[in-house]
Order: C-alpha cells, then sequence, then structure tokens
C-alpha cells in the first residue's frame, strides 16, 4: 500500500508539474508551495542494505522531515522580526565560516602538532595546580587466592613490601596459587576498579583506602591482599602521565593562537606598509 502511494504521488506530481518548472533531469518527488524534493535526493540519503520495508519507512519519514522543515521556514520567514538583518547576519556568518576554513588550512600546512616532551614535561612541572584528578588514583599491587592457598604468612609477608625480592617472590608464588594478581607499582590505576576486585564493605571505601595502605580480607571462598603504594584523591594533582595529553593539547592551541595572532599581525603590517589602511578620522 505504501509504495502505491509513493508511486502515485510521484506519478501525479510529475504530472503536474514537469511543463511548469525545470527540474533539470530531476524526478520531482513531492512538492510544497513550489518547492520540489526530488527521487535522486530521497535516493542519495537512503542507507545501503536496508530492507524494502526499513527502506519505505525511511523515505516516509526524511519526505514528512523535509516538508515540515520548508513549512517552517515558510512561516518563520514570513514572521520574523522586521529589526532582524537576516542577510546581515548570514554575511556575518559566511566570513566568519571562511575564516575558520582558512585558519584551520594554514594552521595544518604551516603547523605542526609535534610538542618536544621535555616542553610538555617542564610545562606539567610548572602548573601541576592546573591538572586535577576527577576521581581517585593509585599505585600497589594486589593478589587474591583461595583460603586453601600454603604459605599464607609468607604472602601476608610479601605483599607489604614492594622491594623486588618481595614481589618476585610473590610473582612465583601466584603462577601456582594465585586466582588473581595485579602488579601497578609502576603505573596509575583507578581506585574504582580495584575496588571491584575486593569484598571491603565500608561506607566509604575510597577514603579507607587511602587512609589503610595495607589490606587483607576473605569470604567464604578467597583471601584478598591490597597494599598500595601510591594514592591520589579527587582534586590532588594529576600523575604527569595521566596529564600529559592534556598539557599537550593545551601547549598546541596556545601555539595556534600565537601563530593566528602572528598571521594576522603581518598581514596588517604589510597592508599598512602598501598604504591599504586609510584611516578618515
Amino acid at each position: 500500500m505504501r509504495i502505491l502511494v509513493l508511486l502515485l504521488i510521484t506519478l501525479l506530481t510529475c504530472g503536474a508539474c514537469k511543463e511548469q518548472h525545470d527540474h533539470k533531469g530531476k524526478t520531482p518527488l513531492v512538492e510544497v508551495d513550489g518547492n520540489f524534493l526530488y527521487k535522486e535526493d530521497l535516493m542519495s540519503v537512503l542507507p545501503v542494505g536496508l530492507s524494502k520495508d526499513d527502506s519505505i519507512l525511511f523515505a516516509e519519514h526524511y519526505i514528512r522531515s523535509w516538508a515540515e522543515e520548508v513549512l517552517l521556514y515558510e512561516k518563520a520567514a514570513d514572521n520574523i522580526p522586521d529589526n532582524v538583518d537576516v542577510d546581515k547576519l548570514v554575511e556575518n556568518y559566511r566570513k566568519a565560516l571562511i575564516m575558520h576554513t582558512y585558519q584551520q588550512e594554514l594552521i595544518n600546512q604551516k603547523l605542526t602538532k609535534e610538542i618536544p616532551e621535555q616542553e610538555i614535561a617542564d610545562y606539567y612541572a610548572k602548573n601541576k595546580e592546573l591538572f586535577k584528578q576527577e576521581s581517585p588514583m593509585m599505585k600497589g599491587l594486589f593478589i587474591k587466592i583461595p583460603l586453601t592457598a600454603p604459605q599464607l604468612n609468607n604472602v601476608r609477608r610479601w605483599y607489604k613490601s614492594d622491594k623486588q625480592e618481595a614481589v618476585e617472590n610473590l610473582e612465583k608464588y601466584s603462577l601456582q596459587n594465585a586466582v588473581k594478581y595485579e602488579y601497578f607499582y609502576d603505573r596509575w590505576v583507578s581506585v574504582a576498579d580495584v575496588l571491584d576486585l575486593i569484598p571491603l564493605k565500608v561506607e566509604a571505601p575510597e577514603e579507607y583506602v587511602d587512609k589503610h595502605r595495607q589490606i587483607e580480607l576473605q569470604d567464604t571462598a578467597f583471601h584478598y591482599f591490597l597494599n598500595v603504594s601510591d594514592y591520589r584523591g579527587a582534586g590532588e594533582e594529576k600523575p604527569y602521565e595521566f596529564a600529559r595529553a592534556e598539557v599537550k593539547d593545551l601547549l598546541v592551541n596556545q601555539k595556534r593562537v600565537g601563530f593566528m595572532e602572528q598571521v594576522k599581525n603581518d598581514l596588517y603590517q604589510q597592508a599598512a606598509n602598501k598604504k591599504k589602511i586609510i584611516y578618515n578620522y
């Protein structure tokens, strides 16, 4: 039924308007107050791979949206306040769009996005207070073993130390006995992710982890051991490895702004030297 309706609309529309309008080879599908939606335009936006029913639904929705947009535009055009200078707004937008496009092309051609690592590190060191943690992070070590695992006292001793010998002993032990072993003394991880690994039932788990850096827990099946070697709470300075991308983006943006300021200044000086700028006051 929908296909028949769509074809009927197409045939009636074409029959009524072909002689009055130059459609430049396109096939009119729908007309609203002299505005035409063409079959070719609809086909160009029709997603590939849709079933027949989905294609019909898409076409109906697209045609309805197109008609509503035409009608809303005409209504708005007839009722826009007299003090709104649309042509000026359009011209201002056109100028802004042209300048933005030119600036982006110029920046892409002339300015590299590469920033020396030392420059990033130096900026971070001088401006740490600008980069704050949104959520707590930590460094440390975690091991989960069954209640029946051997050498429990050794595990208690090893997990509390970040010395190489203790870590190696724990790593060897974990190969045969651990259900889960996570070493992150050398990197920052989310406290929330670590809390998901342990059955810590307290009111403020993040604060608890910060205050109790060595935690041993157990449930009906496992022992859980967590050693926190470093902790950064929400609102504290963000570690360099997490702030690095943000610092780099900031420096790239600063260079872009400085570059464009120089470009505008050069254009002004060139125009002034050629007496293209005339002051009438």
